[in-house]
């Protein structure tokens, strides 16, 4: 008779210190006792995890009491920033173009069915966009996330489009099916897309793809600021920049 492997569960500790660690992404700094109120754990379960993880480098706390996360997470995501090859190419590129737009620029790949934030370069304008690198945004919402959808492969689209619920976050959300796949096609046709108010009220985003070695999108490079600044003549002098920026880029990723 065969026998059957259990399924191994998850460690709850694990789990449960991962919970506490999540409440950063959001906050800042917080108190012990915002932590139990955010998180529903016992106040003595989250008193020993937040010792644990006060021991290992993981949380830090200051003169008030107030817990953040310790400098062992930039020293993660300095590791992981330098091993993404993509953001190593394109950082020069991104810093010419940020300097002859002096507007934001964004790099954006893929992350299951999400796109993800992963370096920006910001502008010396007292009033700017605010966009943290990690930032996380459905593939249908804001330009960069709509171009890395509208490479992706038809049968890979069309499922992701069968599956989503189209949610609102700004005023110009796309929330209709067929409009987005309008939107789509266009994008591919054009080779760049336009968000306004998508993600963010009074924001917009113009974006451009990148491909790899193989043909296949690698992520998108953007240019986002204040709405009002977006004009249909700046649009477009903005979309000529960014496929000649994104054109550099694919090629030292080995494209064409």
């Amino acid at each position: 008779m065969e026998q059957q492997i259990a399924p191994v569960a998850k460690n709850k500790t694990v789990v449960r210190s991962m919970e506490l660690l999540n409440l950063f992404i959001a906050h800042e700094q917080l108190t012990v006792s915002e932590m139990v109120r955010l998180s529903n754990l016992p106040k003595s379960t989250v008193h020993r995890m937040i010792g644990s993880l006060e021991e290992m480098g993981f949380l830090e706390k200051d003169p008030d009491g107030k817990y953040a996360l310790g400098m062992l997470f930039l020293q993660f995501g300095q590791l992981v920033a330098e091993r993404l090859d993509i953001r190593q190419i394109a950082l020069p590129i991104m810093r010419q173009l940020r300097d002859e737009v002096e507007e934001a620029v964004h790099l954006v790949i893929r992350s299951g069915q999400e796109a993800v934030y992963i370096e920006k370069l910001d502008t010396d304008h007292p009033v700017r966009l605010f966009t943290k690198i990690g930032r996380k945004a459905p593939l249908y919402a804001g330009a960069s996330s709509r171009v890395i959808l509208a490479y992706l492969e038809p049968e890979e689209q069309e499922a992701y489009l069968e599956q989503v619920t189209l949610k609102p976050f700004g005023v110009g959300t796309i929330t209709d099916k067929q409009a987005l796949r309008e939107m789509l096609h266009n994008t591919r046709k054009t080779g760049y897309a336009v968000s306004r108010s998508e993600l963010e009220n009074y924001t917009a985003e113009v974006s451009a793809p990148l491909f790899d070695h193989t043909g296949k999108i690698a992520g998108a490079i953007s240019i986002a600021g204040l709405e009002v600044k977006f004009t249909d003549e700046v649009v477009g002098e903005f979309a000529h920049k960014l496929r000649q920026a994104a054109c550099d880029i694919s090629r030292r990723l080995g494209h064409g």
